[in-house]
């Protein structure tokens, strides 16, 4: 995956999940996984990588998020929107690599 391209596809799932902020229960639960998926990406990349690492990470990512909400709340329907959550977790994560910069 193209990083640059990997990176501008972030930045707009982190801007969709930032437009939901006025339906408070909506950002409140998209911000929880959030959560869970960077916990995910710590796991999957750990903590000192590359921008390349972690796109390269990104490839699938849609799928396995969804596992991980999932399992995270296995009484809860299946996530809507995991391609967005996966999509600013990886926003998020991107800034603790070595090679970040905005």
């Amino acid at each position: 995956m193209n990083v640059e391209l990997a990176r501008q596809q972030w930045q707009d799932g982190n801007g969709r999940v930032e437009r939901t902020r006025a339906d408070r229960a909506r950002y409140l639960r998209l911000a929880a996984q959030v959560d869970v998926v960077v916990a995910g990406l710590r796991q999957r990349v750990g903590q000192v990588f590359t921008l390349a690492e972690l796109a390269a990470a990104y490839d699938g990512a849609d799928d396995w998020a969804r596992e991980l909400l999932e399992d995270a709340d296995p009484e809860a329907p299946p996530p809507l929107e995991a391609g967005t959550v996966a999509d600013a977790a990886f926003h998020a994560y991107a800034r603790g690599a070595a090679d970040y910069s905005p």
